[in-house]
């Protein structure tokens, strides 16, 4: 008896220590089990401090406690001591049992932006495992950070403080046609609950609606009216069928030692404030599962994010779609590989051109959750190419549950760093300002665009019929950024036409254009424009073999090339008739080089004709012979054949034979080259008004040379 008593004594004296710790880590672990996050990881940390080092089992006990008080810390977003925790667990080696341990914590400093260490633990864990996806991602995401930073949008970002609280707030939806309603999940006091949810330590989120006052202000939010809408357990994540008679949402229910799962309940409008009692949809087959997040454009096709098998990896999106025969919701379909990944693709919304927004943590972005952008294929239910949204939108904490108000305005919810220093789900507006644009015109001679032009009238007018003019400076520019009252001159979405005239030139019918449609970036719009003086038009050189009249090609030149010029004159002003006149030098008979000349006229034209399809009633071949001798000008020795914009010491030259022989016997290379400037082929405007309908046919007899000599 007495040996038994000793016995039971021995036996407890040393068991009562291992069963203390038995009792710890077996509270730790239903904690955790039960996702009581917030509680786990309070419990697993005093169960780590209190098991020994002694023993490989409880070595393997201690590292285990480490590693799930590093998970419930970095399931309830505290990310510097679920780093420090994920390093203990390294220390004890318990990388070798679960890798996930480098994955995590290269997470977790991603979202500390301390990026080197951060890709240090994702490629350890490619060692272990090798080419998984999310490590992958995360090491692109630590190479892309500073190109996010210097590439960010213009978005503006503004926290909404009057709708923001200390607790949480977050998952923001517009809650009716004329966008004055204002839904969002909140833990704030005076909600259902006064307890605490042991997964997250934060107050019980219930749905809260806010409204915009006259002025545009949100007033202060109320709990959502209707029976068994809002209750002790969590909900949040609302969203509407296009008329805003259905509400679905999520519920989250918390029942100690039990390890529930999300549902999706949806509710339908009694009268314009109040919500019938809600249903459960029926989604899952098993109550551990979540579903949640629900986002439809019509009320009867539904996408959410779930955990049920069959999926990528984390909480995949999902869709379901409502049968009105059987009333009911069918099968849970994942949306595949264009959207998910082996990460966790969370809180869908739809954009207000169908596109679909979501959060993921699978692709490369910035830390944690970033929002994603993917286009949709046509009228189908289907998605792809997802494009992350970049800086300021995304940050390198979690970003999640964009909602658009218009195309360039609307809300979502970031856990970054508040105003009052505090890293909490709060819910913020982003605007995408106008893009500024401005509007600079240059106007040059035709053919010779270092000739600017000053004094051209400019008229500006945009497709509602509104304009304005200006008139070029010396320099032939005019310039547009802002009006007098501050708007820009040049909008967004908007095409505007630009015509110009100065007495002394051909009328620019046709002007030019350019819009911004389509445009998501800044501009300035540089428009060149040329007009056409009225005076003969010099043509870029044409060459002819000696007494002949074929178009020359050799080394020096390509005349055929030449003519080019004449047919790109032609085709941007289609209005245009043409003279073509060719001229000789001065040496020959007169009759002669009449011949000659309108030989080398109609050179050109049967060219301009026959090879590049010009309609021959838009040109005019004339031979002038030596008739008119040409002017040019003369800087120190240097001639010249455009006139200078600055005459200063310039002497103006008419090539007559009398001023050409002056050079006869002195200076045969300048005498040669007075005489090739006069040998010419220029074009003169007949009309800028040619009708292909009215046009009289052309006379034949152009195409045919005449004899010569």
């Amino acid at each position: 008896m007495k040996i038994k008593v000793v016995l039971a004594f021995f036996l407890m004296s040393f068991s009562v220590p291992v069963f203390a710790q038995s009792k710890q880590v077996a509270k730790a672990e239903l904690a955790y089990a039960s996702e009581n996050y917030f509680e786990s990881a309070k419990l697993c940390a005093e169960a780590y401090t209190k098991l020994t080092r002694k023993g490989k089992g409880a070595l393997k006990k201690k590292a285990e406690m480490a590693f799930k008080t590093a998970e419930s810390f970095r399931l309830t977003e505290r990310y510097r001591d679920a780093n420090e925790w994920y390093d203990r667990c390294l220390l004890l080696d318990y990388q070798d049992i679960a890798p996930e341990v480098y994955l995590y914590n290269g997470e977790m400093l991603l979202m500390m932006a301390e990026y080197k260490k951060a890709q240090e633990n994702f490629e350890e864990f490619l060692k272990l495992v090798p080419g998984d996806q999310v490590a992958l991602a995360g090491i692109e995401s630590c190479k892309m950070n500073k190109e996010f930073v210097a590439e960010k949008t213009r978005h503006v970002i503004e926290n909404q403080q009057a709708l923001n609280k200390k607790e949480f707030d977050m998952a923001p939806m517009i809650g009716d046609r004329k966008t004055s309603k204002f839904y969002f999940g909140s833990g704030r006091e005076s909600g259902i609950s006064s307890d605490k949810d042991p997964r997250t330590g934060e107050p019980y989120m219930n749905i809260w609606v806010s409204e915009l006052d006259k002025k545009g202000n949100w007033t202060e939010p109320y709990l959502v009216k209707g029976e068994g809408i809002n209750t002790e357990d969590n909900e949040g994540t609302v969203c509407f069928d296009a008329r805003y008679k259905t509400m679905f949402f999520t519920r989250c229910p918390n029942v100690k030692k039990s390890n529930l799962g999300c549902d999706i309940w949806m509710s339908e409008a009694k009268g314009k404030e109040e919500w019938k009692e809600p249903t459960k949809l029926n989604l899952k087959n098993h109550d551990s599962i979540s579903v949640g997040h629900p986002c439809t454009m019509d009320g009867k096709y539904l996408i959410f994010a779930s955990d049920m098998p069959g999926g990528f990896g984390g909480r995949d999106l999902w869709y379901t779609e409502y049968d009105r025969k059987s009333d009911s919701w069918s099968a849970p379909v994942n949306m595949g590989p264009e959207i998910n990944t082996k990460g966790n693709e969370l809180f869908p919304t739809f954009a207000m051109n169908g596109d679909l927004i979501y959060a993921t943590d699978g692709m490369p972005g910035m830390g944690g959750l970033d929002i994603f952008r993917a286009a949709r294929v046509g009228e189908e239910n289907k998605w792809e190419n997802p494009t992350n949204l970049g800086a300021p939108i995304n940050s390198i904490n979690n970003d999640y549950a964009l909602i658009e108000e218009t195309e360039k305005k609307g809300y979502f919810t970031s856990e970054r760093k508040s105003s009052n220093g505090e890293y909490v789900p709060d819910i913020y507006s982003y605007v995408l300002p106008p893009n500024i644009f401005d509007l600079k015109v240059i106007v040059s001679e035709l053919g010779n665009k270092e000739k600017k032009i000053e004094e051209v009238k400019v008229v500006v007018t945009d497709n509602n019929n509104v304009s304005w003019e200006g008139y070029t400076d010396a320099s032939g520019a005019v310039f547009w950024d802002k009006r007098p009252q501050g708007d820009r001159y040049i909008n967004e979405e908007t095409s505007y036409k630009i015509n110009i005239s100065k007495e002394g030139f051909h009328e620019d019918k046709n002007g030019s254009s350019f819009s911004t449609e389509g445009l998501y970036y800044d501009q300035n719009f540089v428009i060149d424009m040329a007009l056409l003086p009225k005076k003969p038009i010099r043509l870029p050189e044409v060459r002819y073999p000696l007494n002949k009249w074929d178009l020359l090609v050799d080394s020096t030149i390509n005349s055929p090339d030449s003519l080019l010029f004449v047919f790109d004159l032609l085709e941007e002003y289609p209005g245009m008739v043409l003279e073509l006149s060719s001229h000789t030098d001065s040496r020959g008979s007169d009759a002669a080089n009449q011949k000659l000349s309108e030989n080398r006229a109609k050179a050109c034209y049967k060219y301009l004709v026959e090879n590049k399809g010009v309609d021959p009633r838009r040109l005019i071949p004339v031979g002038k012979g030596e008739a008119e001798p040409r002017t040019i000008w003369k800087k120190g020795d240097v001639y010249l054949v455009d006139q200078p914009v600055e005459m200063e010491g310039v002497e103006e030259i008419k090539l007559t034979e009398a001023y050409i022989n002056k050079y006869r016997k002195t200076d045969k290379i300048t005498f040669e080259l007075l005489h090739q400037f006069n040998r010419r082929t220029e074009g003169r405007v007949i009309t800028m008004d040619f009708d292909p309908a009215t046009a009289a046919e052309a006379d034949p007899k152009l195409l045919e040379f005449v004899k010569y000599p």
